[in-house]
């Protein structure tokens, strides 16, 4: 089964996500190092530019994106 990590606000997400047999998970530094894949919100911007990467997995950015459409995202990131 894959690990899914989600932010705490995409709670339509999470939900879809475990209904289709996903783990999800919170996203903190504790669990998104050993997920398979990682949907964010896209509300957070990084306005100074830096960035640190804190999981090799696939990041989904969910904004302006249907629940179903996040779905597929997140089936093609863990085949």
């Amino acid at each position: 089964m894959a690990k899914i990590a989600v932010e705490n606000s995409l709670t339509n997400v999470k939900q879809a996500l475990e209904n289709n047999g996903y783990q999800v998970v919170s996203m903190d530094e504790s669990s998104i190092g050993s997920c398979d894949c990682c949907v964010i919100s896209g509300q957070d911007k990084n306005m100074l530019g830096i960035a640190e990467t804190a999981t090799q997995a696939a990041v989904i950015n969910a904004q302006g994106l249907s629940v179903d459409e996040v779905l597929q995202q997140v089936n093609r990131c863990v085949q």
